[in-house]
């Protein structure tokens, strides 16, 4: 798909300390992939506050995740995910833009499904998209980029 720079650097999940090496910034973001269970062989490389993933995927859902995992991480503001094989979805030979959303102070899942979606009840199809890194629904904090489904997605 690309590189994608939506991300807070001075935002996201504590996974390493600030002065880590490059080696142990990328084992850590590995590690959370694992430990989230997402599938496919995929290597991750961090360069200053970039991360660069490789690998195969079975999916575009898990593809977005995975940039979602790298992104979201306190030191982290790009992720490339030029690297990966598989999971690419193309219509008329345009690939499927992933459809992203910056958590805002005071914001809920119903108030961005409201927004994004035009429906306010539609707030379980982002909580879904976003699994597994979103636990609760209520659980979400400023400067968080989530997945939003897009309109088919969400209304099936």
């Amino acid at each position: 798909m690309g590189f994608f720079d939506m991300f807070k650097k001075d935002k996201g999940k504590e996974l390493f300390p600030d002065n880590a090496a490059v080696e142990a910034r990328a084992d850590s973001i590995r590690k959370e992939i694992q430990r989230l269970g997402l599938p496919g062989d995929i290597t991750v490389n961090v360069e200053g506050s970039k991360v660069k993933i490789g690998g195969k995927v079975p999916d575009e859902a898990t593809r977005r995740k995975l940039v979602m995992i790298a992104g979201n991480v306190k030191g982290i503001d790009g992720v490339d995910d030029g690297g990966i094989e598989g999971g690419q979805t193309a219509q008329a030979g345009q690939q499927a833009q992933m459809k992203t959303y910056t958590v805002e102070s005071g914001d809920t899942l119903s108030k961005i499904a409201k927004e994004t979606l035009g429906d306010a009840g539609a707030y379980n199809k982002i909580f879904q998209a976003n699994q597994p890194m979103l636990k609760d629904a209520d659980e979400i904090y400023p400067g968080q980029v989530l997945i939003i489904p897009d309109q088919q997605t969400a209304n099936a």
